[in-house]
């Protein structure tokens, strides 16, 4: 019978990525442009195609009046399994959605040396990185634009894009192998932030009220779950205040870490009508909540929106890893956060159609999450 199960599961599995690939698109409609390539070429004016709408360009503190806030910070070895920690990041995530972790166990040292490697990365030629150019269809690689939609307002950023969980769907050869070691750093930080993620979906399980273990299976268990690696080249911009280095959304997946700059600010988080500029606390992560907790936890915790700002002075490199849900299983509100004054909100959807709203519309506020509103 489990046999006759396990049969059922890869064909099924089989269909979803037959299905999915008949829908992706195999290539950019337009010539793909190095932003990184621009700047150093020292364009004066930003081309059309990055000058956002009026409504979407970046909104500076100096234009919130009374705008004083930052995002909470939270430190590990208080929050893990203490009951007044445990308060601290619902509310946390209740209210902001992001936080940043200190006392996290990933190695100070290692992530200076992983943001330092991808430094050097996006400073080698432009026609080394483009040995590893990125197609829509996976999108792993180098690229400089998410979305497939024809004559888009692109963002002023170039970035890498790396499968990491599973291993089994690791492809090392679109891995860069300049500068040397950084495929080892790369495996090494991506194990010890796997780490702190499996420590924080345990820790936003208990904070919701559920068994440690549940908000883990409901991802499909330890050794299903999803992971991939960003990192975010953002160059120096002859005019920050038309553009933006990433344009308003919220992450698809389940949780995503962030490593920063803590010199360069760019990272806002939208609080209400605002948007807040994170400053980064020295060794700190960033843990932002992603659409699929918000679908799990019936929308008790938010995955808010997010943008990045870019300047005239300085140029920015972050890292980000996303941690997410097995692809193929449906997630949908966990039962036990279910009441009858609070219904399912969301219908049931698999994380691998989920993204694939993503990478074909590119970032959209919030309005990928709220299309699967049970009320819609």
């Amino acid at each position: 019978m489990q046999n006759l199960l396990h049969l059922s599961l890869v064909s099924s599995n089989l269909f979803s990525q037959s299905q999915n690939k008949k829908k992706m698109v195999a290539s950019w409609p337009e010539p793909i442009v190095s932003v990184q390539a621009l700047s150093q070429a020292g364009v004066s004016t930003v081309p059309n195609r990055y000058v956002k709408p009026t409504h979407q360009r970046p909104v500076y503190k100096s234009d919130q009046s009374g705008l004083d806030m930052e995002i909470p910070v939270l430190d590990m070895s208080d929050m893990w399994r203490n009951p007044e920690g445990l308060k601290r990041v619902r509310k946390a995530c209740e209210e902001w959605g992001f936080f940043q972790v200190v006392n996290h166990g990933v190695d100070h040292g290692l992530m200076e040396r992983v943001r330092g490697a991808w430094r050097e990365f996006f400073d080698l030629p432009v026609q080394m990185k483009r040995k590893y150019a990125n197609s829509p269809d996976t999108y792993e690689g180098y690229g400089s634009r998410i979305g497939v939609v024809k004559d888009a307002k692109l963002d002023w950023s170039d970035y890498f894009f790396l499968n990491y969980l599973p291993s089994s769907i690791r492809n090392l050869s679109m891995w860069p192998s300049q500068p040397p070691k950084i495929r080892e750093l790369i495996e090494e930080y991506g194990e010890e932030v796997k780490k702190l993620c499996e420590r924080l979906v345990e820790t936003l399980s208990e904070s919701l009220g559920l068994e440690p273990n549940h908000l883990m299976k409901a991802f499909g268990g330890e050794d299903k779950v999803g992971a991939s690696l960003r990192a975010n080249f953002y160059p120096k911009c002859p005019q920050p205040h038309l553009t933006l280095g990433l344009s308003s959304h919220s992450d698809p997946g389940g949780i995503t870490i962030v490593l920063s700059e803590e010199n360069v600010a760019g990272l806002q988080v939208r609080r209400g009508d605002c948007w807040v500029t994170v400053k980064s606390v020295p060794n700190a992560l960033i843990v932002n909540i992603g659409d699929q907790v918000q679908i799990l936890s019936n929308g008790i915790y938010k995955s808010v929106e997010h943008q990045v700002i870019v300047n005239s002075g300085m140029d920015r490199v972050s890292l980000a890893l996303f941690y997410n849900p097995r692809s193929d299983i449906p997630i949908g509100p966990v039962e036990e956060l279910l009441t009858d004054n609070r219904p399912a909100l969301y219908k049931p959807i698999r994380f691998d159609e989920y993204r694939l709203m993503i990478r074909q519309k590119g970032p959209s506020g919030k309005n990928q999450v709220d299309s699967l509103l049970a009320s819609t």
